[in-house]
């Protein structure tokens, strides 16, 4: 018995002498676990495996590091992926692989029989529970977990055979591990809940009838390890239980003094090589009898909720609901204590005296007694999120205290005793608030209170009045009608005006079908409206009750119809832009709204409840859909929902109101099908409960129609009044606000080693290069780089602050990140750098020469021989700041100066950056040096040493706007505290953006005047217009003036009226940017000198235009696309396009002006474009037509005479094919010029492509057709001779070679997209012998097909093979030839060095030393290439091998042979990746003992198989060397190729012995082609409305083909005869992955394996019969029928599985020794079966 097993059999022995009944930990008690908390889960299945956690630090097991982990189904988790079950389930320990086993068995989960969750969590709550555990079971434990796994595997069962199914047990184990680590150490804990172990072993898949059931293993592995290098042994490996008696008792006993709780010390970064078990003192420390746990939180499943009532959906929920001591579900708390009645112990305190009790009782118990206490009320943690409403009254108490004698054990169990003193208080857990909120202490906790000026739940707060952004994904399968739709994590934005509840949704890329219907799902978008709702008196929103951590579930129901849907929206949490992050699932049925027509939500109020953790409501809401000319139809649904979230009860619990309110006034739904956008709506208040009118009639902040900023908060005054008052981070007087640079005004709060960056309305903390945030996101800590290993082998590595070093070991030279022997040692750096420099073995005159020392590193003193300065350097030669000293002065000992040095500011990184870019070592001449003072910080006042100007800077070195001044004037104090800057300021210096501090050219600088108001007069100074503006910056209608006119007074100032709705609506938008200026893309009101809507709308951007009425609403049916004329939306004619493409233009420009160097069209009178067009900026002129298309041959040049664009012009003829080719690019680019770089065709006169085309950027030129079609072999590179393209000859068809280069040539210049491999074609079409790829450098020889020659790839820069020489003949190429060629197509041409491909002699033999790459982990291999035992290696010596063969004399044919199978009438044939396997049958019995290898072809991969039964041949798809074979099945029989050519995937294949024809499919060029069973008369059948065919079968009774088509989009099963004719659809409803295919003969139906509905069906060629044989397949791929079973290969066994036809059971199953996929599968008989000829 193993030291684990020993300990364990103590533990249960010692319980089973107490007298005490312990019970164990409740599921409340567990760490917390769920999909609301983070949890992955993993799929349904029997065999499932995690994809791999990859962990940001290695975590030690035993002694060994391990960078990933992976869960699996059946109750384990390991360092590397798994294997399949069977070769570890039904095994004791220890396994092959690590593994760490709280319930090692052959669990299922399979048909929703429980989850299994896993995550990697660094959330303080659960590392600092787990760190109490490790410090109570290990007091002298110096340990901090960084990081920790939690995998739970909850309610799952155990795997029961099918023929057992209906006797099922339904019993179900709930258990859980916590695998915590840091640098240094790992420790596990595993967690048995009272009743979670219902079962306690598992039955072997094997045991058919046999009743045998193996007990779980609990324990751990270290897997196999390596000894003398080159075998391997078992490790390690600790048990806990093995038999039954002992997991039973998992639950009952534990080592940490509490029942259920197992905790182990199970790594450590040195010499670790057993598993430690925590100490055994507090094992039978006893929990209340009524239950363990502590109502720290009280939970139930979800809800159904009518008219607010609670109706709970199962007796397990009332149980939860209604007993105190029923076990809760899953929750996330992160801030409660321990949950099994212990207190907690911080991560940076000492372990305490172990004491097992709640917070609330009495110290000290007398002994042997028990005692009632008042049980405290439910308090809920901060960080719980999946929380539902308990009961309104807490129950009343019936925890009791149990203390036992010390007589009443056999060993010392220490003091048990109870105490409060380490509640969770705001000295401990303040990091857990926002960064904007404080912390305050109660009797019971703490809770955290959002400070004023913020608004949230004290966990997540935002500024008040400040606008709220929402992103987030949309996933979910939505079904209209009987279509289901698909949304695959598609985009959601949401943008929410909060100063008057209005909230916009956005869901992009919805596709059409479900984009119409959705517009009813209007409830998506009311959560935003809900949480960020305008606020009437005695009410708050829903934000700052759940702050950005909430999970809302709705269920809608419609009727008519009855369609159900369900919406689940989690938040989590704010990013860091502040914006929050919210992702919406959605399934079910909508009903179907038609495309076009117009939904419409009719105002709505809705009351919501509010319970301790959950927001509840009920509504019935009603909307119509209408048709343009029909009657709408009027439409409702039923919305319930829940909307859970944390809240903190250790204060004040009246806060919340118990009812509200929701007022949604106006809902808004549209679809937009062009740009596949579904957009929301709503206008939100809340309230309490009754009229909330007279109050919005009092006031205008109540009723939204207040003129404050976006960006502030209205704050009602009496009676109308009302002031704006900018949200927190925003500066303005309230109607305009500007962000506040809390990073710039030294406003931040921001640590040591963080930069500061500002965001709209807050900041972000962000660490410096070689720091990171502490786990509790506040402090940046140092990054220890040299845990990740970063130097050589052959180095040391030392940590400092921010940085490290790399030093290699004495004997070594190099860098620390490479090292090479001393022996061998090249050039350093320092003598490359003054080898360089010394031209003919002189130094040139005055260049500076590095000195360098014996080893060849750089002097730390450097000096300049010519100008006599010196300086201190680093190890790589940099300079060392402050260190220059000049000629005459004591140089500095920069020996003393190597302490470690602090790290650079960004001031010294920005000046030395301009120092170091000039060979000597100084800065460039005219370069602006910043100025740093002793502390590396920007001095105050900065000056530019060349231009004399001076202005002062910020921390960042950021110019402070109004401090510059010219060389020769005093410069600004800059100790003078800076104002704000105004708009006008930001607007001027978001302009300047240039490094100088100029604005670029041409563009419009606002002038601001000292105060850094707007100057009233404002001038372009590039194009000489002004113009008046208003305090806003605003231009002044009808005051703009051109240069040399009279300006306008825009001194006098006459009261300007009100802003009308339509320059508020436009101003909202124009001041939603820093600068005041629109959003890119966003869509800004028109509005006319009146401040009226302009009747026409347009949006700049997309350029769609529609009427509005006075109110700027759209008019319905007004709507026209870019391009398209407009609607007359007064009496006034709408514009023309010549009116459009210029006003397009016109105001683009932030002053209304044309943007400089822009081609601006000319328009008459009439609004046609003037028939001669000049661009103002490069003087060019042309002439156009009346669409403004340029007319050929009339562009000149400025200063040439213009061409008559005015004489009367003939009726144009319609443009020609290389007219409309070419002005598609020549418009491409604003100004009508052609892009630069772009292919134009060229025309001539008549517009017909000129026969020679010639680009005019590359060079190349190359003959057309008529069509612009390259002619094959014309093209020709600059400078060379071009081909005579006017001799004009019958063009030869197209090559193989030109048909493939031309097929990769589909951009629209006629060149390759980057990095494709272009074929090289000779002038007569034909491959060149040598192909090379452009990008990678690879070259390679190939034969007349364009086929690799194996042997003959060279990589860049490599010699390459004469591919002139023929390549030898007489020999086909060897199976270590086709084997290598095989893998180098696998890893797409380019091996990487580590990969493995076979190395084979010249004359084709596998080389007898074959090696990984360019590694030494090599090994000998016999003349088959396999590899001799006990000869790896991974010395640097490769190991000594014999040649596997004797030169040939003659060079031998090398071919695998084929070794028939045993002797019987029935033998099924299957293909598995490099062989051929043959399984005779036995009746209808699998003869598992006589299965042999038929044929075995190394390098190939088999898939498609069949069978000729006349001539006894086996025929076969190579999916490697891209062929179909074939061979005799007698004895020595060698394989013979039939087809090698135009084979690009081939899989199945059919095979008709009456007509000595053979099919298949190809399921990368999608076609079905057939040939006679030789190879001849091959002919396409079909090659259209094929998108994946896999399966085709053949009856040659009937002449019939039926094929698969697994088309993941419209999956089916065709048939045709089998010439072609005749092709029609037999099945395609309720289909999947159709993969297997097979002919029932006896029926006369055909049947398929479907992988993705897990059924087998058959049906009749009419589509009659339909039937389920059997609807629990695995993954089935190919399948066979014979005497009334049918026989599949299936992937998920690995096996051959057989099922009765008339029974619908599993009967048998084969699994090959080798463990790989099979492919095709076939019947092979000794003679030929009825029906088959």
């Amino acid at each position: 018995m193993d030291r684990g097993a020993m300990l364990t059999a103590a533990l249960l022995c010692c319980w089973s002498c107490t007298v005490c009944v312990v019970t164990a930990i409740r599921r409340t008690d567990l760490f917390p676990f769920g999909d609301l908390n983070g949890d992955l889960i993993l799929p349904e299945g029997d065999d499932e495996t995690s994809r791999a956690l990859t962990l940001p630090r290695p975590f030690y097991f035993f002694d060994s590091p391990f960078s990933q982990l992976y869960v699996a189904t059946n109750g384990i988790v390991s360092a590397q992926d798994l294997p399949m079950e069977k070769q570890y389930v039904d095994d004791g320990l220890p396994t092959d692989f690590p593994v760490v086993a709280p319930f090692l068995a052959d669990i299922d989960t399979s048909g929703g029989r429980g989850n299994i969750y896993y995550r990697l969590t660094e959330t303080p709550s659960v590392l600092n529970r787990f760190a109490q555990e490790v410090h109570r079971g290990f007091p002298d434990a110096k340990f901090t977990p960084t990081h920790a796994v939690v995998a739970t595997w909850e309610n799952v069962a155990a795997y029961e055979e099918q023929a057992r199914a209906t006797g099922a047990t339904n019993k179900v184990n709930t258990f859980q591990t916590v695998i915590g680590y840091d640098e240094t150490d790992s420790y596990v804990l595993f967690l048995y809940p009272e009743d979670g172990l219902n079962f306690f072993g598992t039955r072997p898949k094997e045991s058919y009838n046999v009743e045998i059931e193996f007990p779980a293993r609990v324990g751990f592995s270290r897997g196999e390890v390596s000894f003398f290098i080159i075998s391997k042994t078992d490790g390690p490996f600790y048990s806990v239980a093995q038999d039954e008696n002992s997991v039973k008792r998992l639950s009952q006993v534990g080592n940490t003094g509490v029942p259920g709780v197992w905790l182990f010390h199970t790594g450590k970064r040195f010499s670790f090589q057993e598993i430690i078990p925590a100490s055994i003192g507090g094992l039978l420390a006893v929990p209340p009898t009524a239950g363990y746990g502590l109502y720290l939180d009280t939970t139930t499943p979800e809800y159904e909720f009518d008219d607010y009532n609670f109706e709970p959906e199962s007796q397990e929920e009332v149980d939860a609901a209604g007993s105190p001591d029923s076990p809760n579900t899953r929750s996330e708390d992160s801030d409660r204590q321990l949950s099994y009645n212990r207190e907690d112990v911080p991560l940076t305190l000492e372990p305490v005296e172990r004491q097992y009790a709640p917070p609330g009782f009495p110290l000290t118990v007398p002994e042997g007694r028990t005692q009632r206490v008042e049980e405290q009320q439910p308090q809920l943690p901060l960080e719980v999120v999946d929380v539902y409403p308990p009961l309104r009254n807490p129950p009343p108490s019936g925890g009791h205290v149990v203390s036992l004698d010390e007589e009443d054990v056999d060993f010392d169990t220490g003091v048990i005793q109870y105490t409060t003193e380490n509640k969770e208080t705001c000295a401990r857990f303040q990091q857990q608030c926002s960064q904007n909120a404080f912390c305050s202490d109660y009797a019971t906790g703490f809770c955290c209170h959002c400070r004023p000026g913020f608004y949230g739940n004290g966990r997540h707060c935002l500024p008040d009045g400040a606008p709220q952004r929402v992103s987030g994904k949309v996933s979910g399968t939505v079904t209209v009608g009987s279509t289901p739709v698909e949304l695959n994590n598609i985009d959601l934005h949401a943008y929410i005006v909060v100063g008057d509840g209005r909230a916009y949704t956005a869901i992009s890329e919805v596709p059409e079908p479900v984009g119409w219907a959705m517009m009813s799902v209007s409830p998506v978008g009311e959560l935003f409206g809900w949480l960020f709702a305008l606020e009437l008196p005695n009410s708050q929103a829903g934000f700052k009750i759940t702050g950005a951590e909430f999970s809302r579930h709705a269920e809608v129901v419609f009727s008519p119809g009855n369609q159900r849907l369900s919406i689940t929206q989690t938040g989590r949490g704010l990013d860091e832009h502040n914006h929050l992050s919210v992702d919406t699932v959605i399934n079910g049925n909508v009903p179907f709204v038609p495309p076009g027509a117009e939904v419409t939500m009719k105002p709505f109020k809705e009351t919501y409840q509010y319970y301790p953790s959950v927001a509840t409501s009920s509504s019935v809401r009603e909307f119509s859909v209408g048709l343009p000319e029909k009657a709408s139809e009027s439409y409702t649904f039923h919305l319930k929902q829940n909307i859970t979230y944390r809240d903190c009860r250790h204060g004040n619990l009246a806060a919340t109101p118990e009812t509200l309110q929701i007022n949604m006034e106006r809902v808004f739904v549209m679809y937009v099908k062009e740009e596949r956008i579904l957009r929301y709506a709503i206008t939100n208040k809340i309230s309490p409960i009754g009229d909330s009118s007279e109050v919005e009639l009092l006031n205008p902040c109540y009723a939204g129609n207040h003129d404050c900023d976006t960006t502030a908060q209205c704050i009602p005054l009496e009676g109308q009044a009302f002031r704006c008052q900018c949200a927190t981070g925003y500066r303005g007087d309230g109607q305009n606000c500007y962000d506040i640079d809390e990073c710039a005004e030294g406003l931040s709060s921001c640590g040591d080693y963080s930069q500061c960056l500002n965001l709209p309305g807050t900041h972000r903390c962000q660490c410096q290069s070689g720091f990171e945030l502490g786990y509790e996101s506040r402090t940046c800590v140092d990054i220890d780089e040299c845990m990740s290993s970063p130097c050589h082998i052959s180095a040391r590595c030392a940590n400092a602050q921010a940085s490290f070093q790399c030093q290699c070991l004495p004997g070594f030279y190099g860098d620390g990140f490479n090292c090479s022997p001393q022996a061998d040692r090249l050039r350093s750096q320092c003598e490359q750098h003054r080898d360089s420099l010394q031209s003919g073995g002189q130094p040139s005159v005055g260049a500076y020469i590095p000195q360098c020392d014996s080893d060849g590193q750089y002097r730390p003193r450097q000096c300049h021989g010519s100008t006599g300065h010196c300086w201190c350097v680093d190890s790589r030669g940099q300079e060392k700041p402050e260190t220059r000293t000049p000629p005459g002065t004591a140089p500095l000992a920069c020996d003393l100066l190597d302490k470690p040095e602090r790290p650079k500011t960004q001031c010294e990184r920005h000046r030395d950056r301009v120092q170091t870019s000039s060979p000597d070592g100084f800065p460039l001449a005219g370069a602006y040096v910043p100025q740093c003072d002793e502390n590396g910080q920007y001095r105050q006042l900065q000056c530019h040493s060349s231009t004399g100007y001076c202005w002062c800077v910020d921390s960042l070195g950021e110019e402070r706007p109004g401090t510059r001044t010219p060389p020769g004037t005093p410069p600004t104090d800059c100790d003078k505290p800076e104002r704000p800057k105004t708009h006008c300021e930001h607007h001027r210096d978001s302009v300047q953006t240039s490094s100088d501090g100029f604005p670029p050219p041409g563009a419009y600088i606002p002038q601001c005047d000292q105060n850094g108001l707007y100057l009233p007069e404002q001038c372009h100074g590039s194009t000489g217009h002004c113009w008046c503006v208003n305090s806003s910056g605003q231009e002044r209608a009808g005051t703009r003036t051109r240069p040399g006119s009279p300006r306008v007074d825009c001194r006098t100032d006459e009261p300007e009226r009100p802003k009308t709705h339509c320059e508020h609506h436009r101003d909202s938008v124009q001041t939603t940017s820093p600068d005041g200026l629109p959003l890119v893309g966003a869509y800004v009101p028109q509005c006319d000198e009146n401040g009226l809507y302009v009747p026409e709308q347009c949006h700049g951007s997309t350029g769609y235009c529609w009427c509005v009425d006075s109110r700027g609403q759209e008019r319905a049916g007004t709507r026209t696309g870019p391009g398209s004329p407009s609607v007359d939306c007064r009496t006034e004619r709408p514009k023309t396009h010549c009116e459009h493409h210029r006003d397009g233009i016109q105001t683009t420009g932030p002053d209304g002006l044309p943007l400089l160097g822009v081609y601006v069209p000319q328009c008459d009178e009439n609004g046609l474009y003037i028939s001669q067009q000049c661009h103002g900026s490069t003087g060019h002129c042309w002439c156009v037509d009346d669409r403004g298309q340029e007319l050929p041959e009339t562009r000149i040049a400025p200063g040439a005479p213009h061409v008559d664009c005015s004489r009367t012009e003939e009726p144009e003829r319609s443009k020609t094919h290389c007219e409309h080719h070419r002005d598609s690019v020549q418009t491409t680019s604003p100004d009508g010029l052609t892009l630069l770089g772009v292919y134009v065709p060229q025309c001539d006169e008549n517009g017909l492509y000129v026969p020679q085309q010639c680009h005019g950027s590359t060079g190349y030129c190359w003959c057309v057709d008529s069509r612009g079609q390259e002619r094959a072999g014309t093209r020709t590179g600059p400078g060379l001779p071009h081909v005579d393209c006017r001799t004009e000859e019958p063009e030869r068809r197209k090559t193989h070679c030109e048909h493939h280069r031309d097929s990769v040539q589909t951009s629209s210049d006629g060149f390759p997209p980057p990095g494709a491999y272009i074929p090289q074609c000779d002038q007569n079409g034909l491959y060149l012998p040598e192909q090379c790829h452009g990008s990678t450098g690879h070259c390679w020889c190939v034969d007349s097909s364009g086929q690799e020659r194996a042997g003959s790839r060279t990589a860049p820069g490599a010699s390459p093979v004469d591919c002139r020489k023929p390549a030898p003949t007489n020999r086909a190429e060897s199976v270590c030839e086709r084997w290598r060629a095989s893998l180098i197509e696998h890893y797409g041409g380019n091996p990487d060095p580590q990969q493995y491909l076979p190395q084979c002699e010249p004359d084709g033999e596998f080389s007898p030393v074959q090696c990984y790459g360019e590694s030494t982990y090599c090994w000998c291999v016999d003349q088959e290439g396999r590899e001799i035992d006990g000869t790896r290696s991974h010395d640097a010596v490769k190991p000594a091998c014999l040649p596997s063969v004797a030169p040939p004399i003659v060079r031998p044919i090398t071919r695998p042979d084929v070794t028939p199978p045993a002797k019987t009438a029935v033998t099924l044939l299957y293909a598995q990746g490099q062989k051929i396997g043959a399984l005779p049958l036995n009746g209808s019995r699998l003869d598992a003992e006589r299965s042999k290898t038929l044929l075995t072809l190394h390098g190939s991969i088999v898939v498609g198989i069949a069978y000729d039964c006349k001539e006894n041949k086996v025929y076969w798809t190579d999916l490697s060397a891209r062929t179909i074979n074939r061979a005799s099945m007698a004895s020595g029989a060698e394989p013979e190729t039939l087809i090698n050519t135009n084979l690009v995937s081939p899989e199945g294949l059919a095979l008709d012995a009456k007509r000595r024809l053979m099919f298949w499919v190809d399921s990368n060029t999608d076609v079905i082609e057939s040939a006679s069973l030789d190879g001849s008369r091959r002919r396409t059948l079909f090659d259209s409305d094929l998108v994946n065919p896999r399966a085709i079968v053949v009856v040659s009774s009937t002449g019939s083909l039926y094929w698969t088509d697994w088309n993941r989009e419209a999956p089916k099963i065709e048939t045709s005869t089998v010439d072609g004719q005749g092709r029609r659809v037999v099945v395609s409803d309720g289909v999947g992955l159709p993969n297997a295919l097979t002919y029932d003969l006896s029926s006369g139906q055909i049947c398929w394996g479907d992988a993705g509905t897990k059924r087998l069906e058959c049906i009749s060629p009419n589509g009659s019969g339909r039937r389920v044989i059997n609807s629990d397949l695995n993954y089935p791929f190919s399948m066979v029928y014979h005497s009334n079973h049918f026989y599949f290969s299936d992937w998920r066994r690995d096996g051959v599985i057989a099922v009765d036809k008339v029974s619908s059971k599993f009967t048998d199953e084969y699994l090959p020794e080798q463990r790989s996929h099979l492919y095709g599968i076939t019947i092979a008989t000794t003679h030929c079966l009825p029906g088959s000829l």
